[in-house]
């Protein structure tokens, strides 16, 4: 399947990442300290128990996005791997390794407002969430499988190339791997007269 094709990950875009969830804890604490003033000063005037609901959601969501992002930032392996085996996987808080090929029976794509993911569909996606061990990120892959058909999401958010790149790489690997599968198996045949 030819040569393995290292992802290493980019600090430059974590590292945006991290400052753009603390502006938003920001925002989401000075909403919950004086929700009556944004209420009130809003083009569309809300009520102050949504502006505090929006503040508690703007802290929890981007206060875990802030923690993943700045335990990346001193991450010393690489973002994403491709080799014979499947894709090894370290670039999001749903990493969950190594993804094998011959667990691989489908690559879509899913979006979020201008966000693009690739999902991964897999023949045993429970093994895969199976293999989450923490709470959160465990919730996240079922909230994907849930409403995407697959519980393996990669993006190129994390990562030193961009999705166009990364959905061309993954996707040549899978066809090459694909191609060598059936020629492997069209070779192993027997006939008999």
């Amino acid at each position: 399947m030819n040569k393995e094709i290292i992802i290493p990950l980019s600090k430059t875009k974590i590292l945006l990442l991290f400052i753009g969830a603390m502006a938003f804890v920001i925002f989401g604490i000075w909403f919950l300290n004086d929700p009556e003033k944004f209420a009130n000063t809003s083009y569309r005037p809300r009520s102050s128990d949504f502006i505090q609901i929006v503040g508690i959601v703007a802290v929890i969501f981007f206060g875990i996005c802030g923690m993943f992002a700045f335990k990346k930032l001193f991450d010393k392996k690489n973002g994403l791997v491709i080799n014979d085996k499947g894709i090894i996987d370290n670039s999001s808080g749903t990493s969950v390794g190594l993804i094998k090929w011959s667990d691989i029976i489908g690559i879509g794509i899913a979006q979020v407002h201008s966000q693009k993911f690739i999902m991964l569909e897999v023949s045993n996606p429970e093994y895969y969430i199976g293999l989450k061990k923490n709470k959160i990120g465990k919730m996240a892959m079922r909230a994907n499988y849930d409403k995407y058909g697959s519980p393996i999401s990669i993006s190129a958010n994390s990562l030193k190339t961009n999705f166009t790149e990364l959905q061309s790489m993954i996707e040549k690997k899978f066809e090459n791997y694909n191609a060598e599968k059936t020629h492997h198996n069209n070779g192993n045949r027997c006939t008999t007269l």
